[in-house]
């Protein structure tokens, strides 16, 4: 057993790939060293796991359904032009398939599900990611299944920048449809109030009080008045991010709550992705780069 290991340790530091594929490579090549290393090469693995460590931050979203059932989810490029690629485009709606008709609990088994021909996810992403010669990134999704009564609304903004999905009670496709921009446009964290984390209203409160406390003559107003004015600064500050409170998109005169009313509609539950956020994007040195390629 002490063997393996080390000629995986060997393997790894010469290639980079994952302690798997090592394993693997070193099975199929009879713990050959120099064969395992052109494997791995053959596979595309090792060339694969030397772009592991750039930063995928551009790609797309995507929303597909099968009757009560939808996916939203997220892969990631290295750049826009291979996110309107065409190879891109259709590993995007195919992982998206597969996740749609396997149903994977996490990621981790998404990767690991196969399509009708036997090629799992990771070997689809490593195929697409040699075609296309940058590092992809499969991110996120999120599966929702809705009852016969209820109403799926979805919109995709710029070809896959942003797309949002919101299931609803009552209410008819259109007002969905409006919802989902709605939520595309406005960026909603919660569906209400009450969805907001207790730690997170204690987090913003702390903040409010110690920024009250530089204000000239805070400390003077009663007690109740000091306690009214922070908390309707914390409620001001969370209203942005509150789907129900927010203004509906087509009518900014009323709130997502006022138009659900009006349409007698209720929001269950959405999701919004946007491509990239949350990622801290590459910052190109150009005159690092061309040093680096003359050295």
């Amino acid at each position: 057993m002490s063997e393996i290991i080390e000629l995986i340790k060997i393997l790894r530091e010469r290639t980079g790939a994952g302690l798997m594929d090592c394993k693997h490579a070193l099975t199929e090549c009879d713990m050959d060293i120099e064969k395992s290393v052109d494997w791995l090469r053959e596979k595309g693995i090792a060339k694969q796991a030397k772009k592991s460590n750039r930063i995928a931050a551009e790609g797309l979203t995507t929303v597909k359904f099968n009757g009560n059932e939808a996916v939203v989810l997220e892969i990631n490029c290295e750049t826009d032009f291979v996110a309107k690629a065409d190879p891109f485009i259709e590993l995007v709606d195919d992982v998206a398939t597969i996740c749609l008709e396997q149903k994977p609990a996490d990621i981790e088994a998404l990767k690991l599900l196969s399509t009708t021909d036997g090629t799992t996810v990771n070997e689809l992403f490593v195929n697409a990611g040699l075609k296309l010669g940058e590092k992809l990134s499969l991110r996120r999704f999120k599966l929702i299944e809705k009852a016969d009564g209820e109403i799926f609304g979805s919109y995709v903004h710029g070809g896959g920048t942003i797309t949002s999905l919101v299931r609803v009670k009552s209410g008819d496709a259109d007002f969905a449809e409006q919802l989902a921009m709605s939520i595309a446009a406005n960026a909603p964290i919660y569906l209400s109030s009450k969805d907001i984390p207790a730690e997170e209203i204690e987090k913003e409160t702390k903040l409010q009080e110690e920024t009250a406390k530089d204000e000239d003559n805070f400390d003077k107003k009663p007690a109740d008045i000091q306690e009214k004015i922070i908390s309707g600064r914390v409620k001001k500050h969370f209203v942005e991010s509150v789907l129900l409170e927010q203004e509906f998109v087509v009518n900014p005169d009323i709130t997502v709550e006022k138009a659900c009313e009006q349409n007698k509609a209720e929001i269950v539950e959405f999701v919004r992705y946007q491509v990239g956020e949350g990622i801290e994007k590459r910052k190109d040195d150009f005159a690092t780069e061309v040093a680096k390629e003359m050295q």
